[in-house]
């Protein structure tokens, strides 16, 4: 009595396939994905996870970015990429740094690397202040506290195709495309 049901099951579990969050892309369609990706370490003499970003870090100061330092990245990491955003923006995910095609044999980014434009050890994309380079957090007044995410991806490639001038959401659709592995700091800021 099943045999005759066979092909019409194949046919159905085919067509299911191609359902689902991939089929519907979207702006954020690559940051909205599924997946589980393995994790690494990522820390920072400056930012505590989970904690407030002091005002040196941020438009109310100095306007310096971070230390970050990792340990060794996973296997097969190629590069790596930095994307700092702010999801709480009134916007929109709003962009603070990008930074790219940074080697896989560096482990830190030193305090104040973020100032405009590129270096040799990496590039910096356009953020959300339309500026190459870091913008510390600046959420509205009165708009309550933001959560500013540092996430450092592992990539299987050596470069990302991205041109100098890139967008950070640039950066951060193809890093989703070549990440083997994430790790993420989260601070937060308020300003009353």
């Amino acid at each position: 009595m099943w045999r005759g049901f066979g092909p019409a099951l194949l046919i159905a579990a085919l067509a299911s396939c191609g359902s689902g969050a991939a089929g519907n892309p979207g702006k954020d369609s690559a940051m909205n994905e599924s997946t589980t990706v393995a994790q690494f370490a990522m820390t920072s003499s400056d930012i505590k996870d989970g904690q407030p970003i002091a005002a040196v870090y941020t438009c109310d100061g100095a306007n310096q970015s971070p230390e970050l330092s990792w340990p060794d990245p996973p296997p097969g990491t190629r590069s790596l990429a930095l994307i700092v955003d702010d999801p709480d923006a009134p916007g929109g995910t709003f962009y603070h740094w990008g930074v790219f095609n940074i080697p896989a044999t560096q482990r830190e980014i030193a305090r104040g690397a973020g100032k405009g434009g590129s270096n040799t050890n990496f590039v910096q994309a356009m953020n959300g202040f339309g500026n190459s380079g870091y913008g510390g957090p600046c959420p509205p007044k009165g708009h309550g506290p933001h959560h500013y995410r540092f996430k450092l991806y592992a990539l299987d490639v050596d470069k990302l195709t991205l041109s100098p001038n890139a967008k950070i959401l640039e950066v951060e659709q193809q890093a989703h495309q070549h990440q083997i592995a994430m790790a993420q700091i989260t601070g937060t800021y308020e300003r009353k």
